[in-house]
């Protein structure tokens, strides 16, 4: 019997990766009930890391954090910030405020700004293909939200996720920086900034909105976040990125703006309208076609 090539085994597991993502936002709606925000995602990372901690203290993987540069855990520390305390922090909160595809729908418009982000930070020229998926993703948006009509909440909703997109930028540039040298073992990549990251938010958490008593519902929703969809599933991600191209990255990710709209449907009752949905669909392409735009672009100057 032939084995499946190591590239589909990548392509299935990053599948199965944004599935399990996709199901935290419905168990975080639920969660955020009972639980603040902010103690919520520094509970769930911290639980991940713990469950991370023993194959961190491998001979193996000690070893490799000891060969690790200064800029190197500088790097890991700085990534940890950006995608565990800021922008999962921001993801709880918003997720309060906001339904889980709203969210998931600006959040999606990263690559995009990205983009538009090189032309300052980079000196990077966007091609018309680049200039065509922003615009895209932006009618996206506009078409899911028009007419706007936004309670106060929501509005703390959006200026928190708006945070949300632009920490998510930064640790999404820094982190396929980081994994694609292939210097770092997956394992450590996550480990280690998920450390940093967990036990900001957690001090933070705690500080700031305390620590309710938990039911055992509450418990499990927890520990499944920290088990599977967080420990498991983020090691896994960083391991596909070593084999799956940039876009198939992207365009696999992605699904997850379906995903979460269909799960928030069956688990939530979150209907979307005609007109939400065409935005999302909107800005599902609008999206990959930056994407897409950007790789060629990289392999043209490779």
């Amino acid at each position: 019997m032939k084995r499946p090539s190591s590239h589909l085994v990548a392509v299935l597991q990053a599948l199965f990766v944004t599935f399990l993502w996709s199901t935290s936002w419905v168990l975080i709606k639920i969660g955020l009930k009972n639980i603040p925000a902010l103690t919520f995602a520094g509970l769930r990372y911290s639980l991940a890391f713990l469950c991370l901690l023993p194959f961190l203290l491998r001979p193996a993987s000690l070893a490799a954090m000891r060969g690790l540069s200064g800029r190197a855990w500088a790097r890991l520390v700085v990534l940890g910030l950006l995608f565990y305390a800021i922008t999962q922090g921001a993801q709880f909160v918003g997720l309060f405020y906001l339904r889980p595809a709203t969210v998931n729908l600006l959040l999606s418009f990263t690559p995009a700004f990205v983009a538009l982000l090189g032309i300052a930070w980079l000196a990077e020229r966007l091609t018309a293909l680049q200039w065509t998926g922003a615009g895209l993703s932006l009618v996206g948006v506009v078409v899911y939200f028009y007419p706007v009509s936004l309670a106060a909440g929501e509005v703390i909703g959006l200026a928190v996720v708006a945070v949300c997109v632009l920490a998510n930028a930064g640790s999404s540039i820094l982190g396929r920086h980081i994994n694609r040298s292939g210097d770092i073992q997956p394992l450590v990549v996550t480990g280690v900034s998920m450390g940093v990251g967990a036990g900001v938010l957690l001090a933070a958490g705690v500080g700031g909105q305390g620590l309710p008593r938990l039911s055992p519902l509450d418990w499990a929703i927890v520990g499944w976040l920290a088990v599977i969809n967080t420990a498991l599933a983020f090691t896994l991600w960083n391991h596909t990125l070593r084999t799956l191209p940039a876009v198939e990255s992207s365009i696999i990710n992605n699904t997850m703006l379906i995903q979460i709209a269909i799960l928030a449907w069956l688990f939530l009752g979150d209907w979307l309208s005609g007109q939400e949905i065409v935005g999302l669909v909107l800005a599902v392409i609008g999206t990959l076609i930056v994407q897409i735009a950007r790789q060629k672009r990289v392999e043209e100057a490779s």
